[in-house]
């Protein structure tokens, strides 16, 4: 049976404004600048290793949860990897979710109230934007990292204020003032609520912690299938808020627990971290050479760099051009991202040569020449 006429016409708009998506796998042999995998954890045969000995100590051989975590999906190394990551971040709660996007929905979607105000930074990604549809509460958007515009919006704002925003924004790679964003949110008694997804593992257990911040922020939602290498999210807050998610969160109560695999990766991950912290270091020279590298381009200082090339055909061409190069970078189109700022998403890796930093930026160089 066909699609009905209105969403043919959607795919065809699409494929118009050469905006069409379609899944592809990285060939073998290419040199990764578009994976989240920045300290290369991923594909570390000690993870794997440690993961496996964590099950098999546990006495655990099932592939599955085989359920909700409130009927049957609730084994042992939920309590053990939960436990252990409170512990390590320094919170009296933490609940796993089985994603980052349903972290973001089950939390902005069951915690603030009818009435209430919730206001998110305009280039917040789409999970959050998600979570907060499914709220009930009063949205307003504030201009990105524009904290004169958040504040002229708290005061207008009804009910309880909880603000959102991303530690490290994942289409620019450039980071909120966080220490001036809790300081505000004190004065005017907001709950903050900050996504670290691509801070976590890159800056420490997370930019609120490295900061010494953690204490002062309402909820942190950190990612695993990032720096971390893993798959799952968690909720990190104090005992209350984990308490209630865990009774009204719709997408924890109805979605079937990660398999005890993903949660050994989890515990893996973070315990090979605590141990190989110079992963970190590497990756912080890895930034610092491609800034030097690439001066005649807008950069940051976190793993996420950009090259802005408006237009979803031109950016598309550029990723083409650097495919036939031998580096796997993905074009960012639109309406991903606002029309005239599509652009390559470079990600930067723990496991770079310099040479191949150097080689990218030539090849970028090379395409702008011919292309200008």
């Amino acid at each position: 049976m066909r699609l009905p006429p209105h969403m043919r016409l959607r795919l065809e708009e699409r494929k118009f404004q050469d905006s069409f998506r379609t899944l592809s796998a990285m060939p073998t042999g290419m040199v990764d600048f578009s994976s989240n995998d920045y300290l290369g954890i991923a594909h570390n045969e000690v993870v794997s290793q440690w993961a496996q000995k964590i099950l098999i100590d546990a006495g655990i051989k099932m592939h599955g949860a085989t359920g909700s975590r409130l009927i049957s999906g609730n084994h042992v190394l939920y309590e053990q990897t939960e436990s252990f990551l409170a512990t390590l971040h320094q919170v009296d709660g933490c609940l796993i979710f089985s994603s980052g996007y349903m972290a973001n929905l089950g939390l902005l979607s069951a915690v603030p109230q009818r009435g209430d105000t919730i206001l998110y930074d305009a280039l917040s990604h789409a999970s959050i934007r998600d979570g907060i549809r499914l709220s009930l509460a009063y949205a307003h958007a504030f201009e990105h990292n524009n904290l004169q515009d958040l504040e002229e919006k708290i005061k207008r704002s009804r009910g309880q204020v909880y603000v959102v925003t991303e530690s490290v924004f994942s289409m620019d790679g450039d980071e909120v003032d966080i220490e001036a964003l809790v300081n505000l949110c004190e004065t005017y008694k907001a709950y903050l609520i900050v996504d670290e997804a691509h801070s976590l593992g890159v800056q420490g257990w997370g930019k609120v912690q490295q900061m010494n911040l953690h204490h002062r922020v309402f909820a942190r939602i950190v990612t695993f299938g990032k720096a971390m290498g893993a798959h799952g999210a968690a909720v990190l807050g104090n005992r209350e808020l984990i308490d209630y998610l865990i009774n009204f969160s719709r997408p924890f109560i109805y979605t079937t627990g990660l398999p005890p695999a993903a949660l050994a990766y989890i515990q893996a991950a973070y315990r090979y971290l605590q141990t190989h912290t110079e992963l970190q270091a590497l990756l912080a020279q890895k930034i610092s050479f491609y800034q030097h590298a690439a001066a005649a381009f807008e950069t940051n200082s976190t793993p996420i760099q950009r090259i802005i090339q408006p237009g979803n055909s031109v950016v598309r061409t550029l990723a083409s051009f650097l495919f036939q190069q031998g580096y796997f970078v993905k074009p960012i189109l639109s309406p991903t991202v606002p029309q005239g700022t599509e652009r390559i998403r470079i990600c930067l890796h723990a496991y770079h040569t310099e040479q191949e930093i150097t080689r990218l930026i030539e090849s970028i160089r090379q395409w702008k020449e011919k292309y200008s």
